[in-house]
């Protein structure tokens, strides 16, 4: 950490419901961290450093210059966390799919609370839970008392919760992504509140593949990577495989691509687009060969997972958000 001064801006960083992948992203600038450090005091950022919530709590309001906070909101903690930084902070940047869109464990919105709750510690295969005893937020034995966290019933987004600045995207961003993002914000002049910060264009437009799409890729059914042997050089889609670069925010460099992958849509939508599973579900559909609805139905059915697949990184900041209450729900996923 850099030594104390008044004239650096001050930065802090902190972890809400994610894998920790964008802290890594933080360190994997290697040496290039180090001129960061050197511009800037980094005054919180727990899964680093020794730093406490009385730390931030003793802060004046406003005395951050900017909150880099990745992680979606799942606990009473989590939001109590992100309110507190939002106080302190000047800017709060969304760090990242998950605070940006939800994330992977946005994905917790296709089922209610109970039936999670009952899924990882009644029914778990590792676990003996007869008396099917579940976290309690307060609990009291022997004259101690313990809190934990309340579990929300709904995943949200950081904007969901409270005013965000900025949006660095992808799961998890790359270096260069945050890297660019932070030059830009330590820059003399801010792009507008709310933008995202990376390019605004589809992956399509990067793609090393681009050259072999087709004008109107057409499908008679979805294949998935391991059933193939996936050509190194021709476009993704135009071999059956189910990416999601039309409908996916370009700045990722295209690495799933470059590494013989589809495009799995992390870095989320343009800005041109409301709804980034509904923008490639329209794409798809409209590129399927048959106009006869059985046949129609027979191509769709190869999609194993469709939410999983459209909505992997955006279901809580997408126009469904989540499964409605009292809707009868699929069971969980088998192990």
């Amino acid at each position: 950490m850099s030594d104390k001064s008044p004239d650096k801006p001050k930065v802090a960083f902190y972890w809400c419901a994610s894998c920790g992948g964008c802290e890594e992203a933080v360190v994997d600038l290697a040496e290039a961290i180090l001129d960061v450090v050197a511009k800037v005091d980094i005054v919180f950022w727990p899964v680093a450093m020794d730093f406490k919530r009385k730390d931030v709590e003793s802060m004046a309001d406003g005395s951050i210059t900017a909150t880099f906070l990745n992680g979606a909101i799942r606990t009473s903690e989590q939001e109590s966390m992100a309110r507190l930084l939002r106080s302190k902070s000047q800017l709060l940047v969304a760090l990242g799919a998950c605070s940006h869109l939800g994330g992977i464990p946005g994905l917790a919105n296709l089922f209610d609370r109970a039936s999670l709750m009952q899924e990882v510690y009644v029914h778990p295969p590792s676990t003996i839970n007869a008396e099917g005893t579940l976290p309690q937020t307060h609990y009291q034995d022997n004259g101690h008392s313990v809190e934990l966290p309340a579990l929300h019933e709904t995943v949200r987004s950081l904007d969901q919760v409270v005013d965000v600045d900025y949006y660095i995207p992808g799961c998890p961003p790359t270096p260069k992504t945050f890297l660019a993002a932070v030059q830009i914000l330590l820059g003399s002049e801010l792009p507008v509140k709310g933008t995202v910060l990376a390019p605004d264009c589809a992956l399509c437009d990067e793609c090393p593949r681009k050259d072999t799409k087709p004008e109107k890729p057409v499908f008679t059914e979805f294949k998935r990577p391991q059933q193939m042997l996936v050509d190194e050089e021709k476009c993704l889609l135009a071999q059956g495989l189910l990416c999601m670069g039309p409908g996916t925010r370009s700045g990722c460099e295209a690495l799933c691509v470059r590494g013989n992958m589809p495009c799995s849509g992390c870095y989320g939508p343009t800005s041109r687009v409301r709804d980034q599973g509904a923008k490639i579900l329209s794409c798809l559909a409209s590129l399927v060969e048959s106009k006869d609805e059985a046949e129609i139905d027979r191509v769709l059915s190869t999609i194993p997972d469709p939410v999983g697949t459209f909505y992997r990184y955006g279901l809580p900041g997408s126009l469904l958000r989540r499964k409605k209450p009292g809707v009868r729900q699929a069971p969980l996923p088998s192990r």
